[in-house]
């Protein structure tokens, strides 16, 4: 079984509730506006379920897990804007047919437990959250009724770089390779020094490698953090990654708790070149499925 447990889609009615928008996050057709960042052209082959399906289907995939992307900033919205907006990305995601599933979103300006057992009830896998929201202990603190969720009903945590700060001029590549890793970065450091001790049998998901956060493990252990002491309820997702990155991850934190994902369509699927068929199996089945569903 072949898994990508990050890619994104976004579904018809979501998509006109984007373009029926005045401020940030909204649609110009099909020009992105988003704060922080420049207009984005998105390409509509991108959310176009036939072209995605014979993507994932050309991948070898039986499940390729969908979200909405964080950086859009609809779960910082005030409710009353969050909720369509989240309503119509779960009802369209989760129709999608087979091999697509669902991580769920939550409203975090006003977060509501209920609702997400609702959408995990529905089939969703777990939920994403953006790693903004979980940069120190008041971020885990103040999202600790939605992770308590999670651990009730035995579903996993993804986080995801969110919005990019407003900025001077920079390259088009500057969001994605300085803001969204120094998230990354932050959000597991504050999972290891506030979240983990409040949710001991939480299982999380950093993006992007958790911005090669554990690679500082010597440091972290000179300044009296810890012996590098892994975990194995937190997993790195691989998506922009290919072989020296990820080889360099599984030195610092082992095989077990590395996991396959592309960040379609905003990225292509690479898979590291680790030496042998196993360390392929490992990242792309096993690991995903411990991910979402425990070592039981």
């Amino acid at each position: 079984m072949l898994i990508d447990v990050h890619q994104h889609f976004w579904p018809p009615a979501f998509v006109e509730l984007l373009r029926a928008r005045t401020t940030p996050p909204r649609l110009d057709g099909w020009t992105l506006h988003l704060t922080g960042e420049p207009p984005y052209e998105v390409a509509p082959a991108d959310h176009d379920l036939a072209t995605r399906a014979a993507l994932a289907g050309a991948d070898g995939l039986d499940l390729a897990l969908v979200s909405l992307s964080s950086p859009l900033g609809i779960e910082q919205l005030p409710p009353a804007e969050a909720t369509p907006l989240l309503d119509a990305f779960h009802d369209g995601a989760l129709a999608l047919p087979a091999p697509f599933g669902v991580w769920a979103s939550a409203c975090i300006s006003d977060p509501d437990p209920e609702a997400v057992e609702r959408a995990l009830r529905r089939g969703c896998v777990g939920l994403q959250l953006p790693a903004t929201a979980l940069l120190d202990a008041a971020g885990w603190r103040k999202r600790a009724s939605l992770l308590d969720t999670l651990v009730r009903l035995d579903k996993p945590l993804f986080v995801h770089p969110g919005q990019a700060p407003p900025g001077a001029e920079a390259p088009p590549w500057w969001p994605a390779l300085v803001p969204y890793l120094q998230q990354m970065h932050a959000s597991w450091f504050a999972f290891r020094a506030f979240g983990r001790a409040r949710h001991p049998r939480l299982r999380v998901c950093f993006a992007a490698l958790a911005g090669l956060a554990p690679l500082h493990g010597e440091r972290f252990a000179s300044r009296g953090g810890g012996r590098g002491e892994v975990d194995f309820g937190v997993f790195y997702e691989t998506s922009s990654y290919g072989t020296r990155a990820v080889d360099a991850l599984v030195r610092a934190v082992g095989i077990d708790v590395i996991v396959n994902g592309s960040d379609r369509p905003y990225a292509a699927p690479v898979v590291p070149d680790l030496g042998a068929d196993a360390a392929r199996h490992a990242l792309r089945t096993t690991n995903p499925l411990r991910l979402l569903h425990g070592s039981s």
